[in-house]
């Protein structure tokens, strides 16, 4: 037993799914599920596999009471139930189902090239989003009122029950891929192609733009009281305050770094200001932000940590690799 795997050893579960894990989510009902490349869902609990896509698995979500949604290469929006039961909800034909989205009022979301599609909770089609470019990423506001949509040059924002669909449009120019709302819903943050992130007030539409990434950054994550904006990209965890009128004006705050490896995947506790970061190597730590404090969660392996999530409450961690390597971890144990 390594120091670096104490964790892990003596409080966790692991298995080699030989498929890179492309996500990791757990269920409303606190069931753990990875979704990998080879079109199969794997279930913690005992690790069964399911097929889901005939293809990769492109996304997985949370679903709307409990189990998981996923969208493949194969163009389907599958829903996953606990006790392993795939259905399909949509097909949209052979084209790609990139993101997926729930949320516990009853919505779903997939996106599909230009498109954003909502559906409700039985899997009917409400209605259909467009955009000007292709869709790279989705995400409902806390509220489940409206979902934001990442494309070229910006990011929309919709209300989900208008009956007349037209956004608010956030303009930036260049190419985003990703993006999320702070818990408030008093922002939204893109991650660019650029080795950089933009930002809109929503107050007033101002802009922030956060840079000095040495690489992309494809992960981001807003702690639970949207307080900080925690970020990969670098090599240590980056953490942009959204207070005292942040994140402009301010320095960022580092944890975790000093080693030159890249951390590529971030997810905040759901309560606490607490982040757990992956790394190129592989290496999984929790950081907590007021004190600096580092805890190794499980020690690198070779390949980059591509999936992280907390349960509902946080005492259970999720991640996974690019080389198929999955873990999960109960921090509830005395």
């Amino acid at each position: 037993m390594s120091d670096t795997d104490f964790l892990l050893d003596s409080r966790g579960d692991a298995q080699d799914l030989g498929a890179w894990v492309i996500g990791a989510v757990f269920g409303r009902d606190g069931g753990c599920a990875f979704a990998l490349g080879d079109g199969t869902v794997r279930l913690a609990d005992g690790w069964r596999p399911v097929t889901a896509h005939d293809g990769a698995c492109l996304s997985i979500a949370a679903d709307v009471k409990d189990g998981v949604i996923t969208g493949g290469d194969d163009g389907r929006v599958m829903r996953i139930a606990p006790d392993g039961t795939a259905t399909e909800l949509a097909k949209y034909g052979s084209k790609w189902v990139d993101h997926v989205a729930a949320h516990d009022s009853g919505l779903r979301a997939a996106t599909v090239g230009k498109a954003v599609h909502i559906l409700d909770g039985k899997g009917t089609a409400l209605k259909s989003l467009a955009h000007p470019t292709t869709v790279t990423g989705i995400a409902f506001d806390t509220k489940g009122k409206r979902i934001a949509a990442s494309h070229y040059n910006g990011a929309s924002l919709w209300f989900v029950a208008a009956k007349e669909s037209s956004p608010r449009v956030l303009e930036w120019k260049g190419s985003h891929t990703g993006v999320v709302i702070s818990p408030d819903a008093s922002h939204v943050v893109t991650t660019m192609q650029e080795n950089t992130l933009h930002g809109w007030r929503l107050a007033d539409g101002q802009h922030m733009r956060m840079a000095g990434y040495p690489s992309k950054t494809k992960s981001v994550a807003f702690t639970a009281k949207g307080r900080w904006l925690a970020t990969a990209g670098a090599d240590c965890v980056v953490l942009w305050p959204f207070f005292g009128g942040g994140p402009m004006g301010k320095a960022p705050t580092e944890l975790a770094g000093g080693d030159g490896v890249l951390c590529t995947t971030v997810a905040c506790h759901p309560t606490q200001d607490v982040v757990a970061a992956g790394f190129d190597d592989g290496l999984v730590l929790i950081a907590e932000i007021g004190s600096g404090r580092v805890v190794p969660v499980a020690a690198p392996r070779g390949t980059a940590v591509s999936a992280l999530a907390w349960n509902g409450v946080g005492s259970h961690l999720a991640f996974g690799t690019e080389g198929g390597f999955a873990g999960l971890i109960d921090l509830s144990k005395k």
